[in-house]
């Protein structure tokens, strides 16, 4: 499988279009443009598909866990707390 296939099938499975795609890189200060990365997403015998390469699908991949988790906290912040309040079950008496 290569890094278009991968590439190809977070689109799909994410439901992530090429704007979302463009943002989630400049999260990581990766800098694409639409037609470069629509250039991934064309069929290998199309005279302008391009492979994609290891730093776009690493940069892809971090900016995707910031995406969804959130930036990591700085070293001098501390973690918020969890609720302590636990939900408690009903009783049916």
């Amino acid at each position: 499988m290569t890094n278009n296939d991968v590439l190809k099938k977070l689109r799909v499975a994410l439901k992530l279009r090429d704007d979302d795609i463009v943002k989630i890189l400049a999260l990581v200060d990766f800098r694409i443009s639409k037609s470069e990365l629509g250039a991934f997403f064309r069929r290998e015998d199309h005279p302008k598909y391009m492979e994609c390469g290891d730093q776009i699908l690493r940069n892809f991949l971090n900016g995707l866990v910031i995406h969804l988790r959130g930036p990591m906290p700085k070293k001098g912040d501390k973690p918020k707390p969890q609720s302590q309040n636990k939900p408690q079950k009903k009783s049916n008496n």
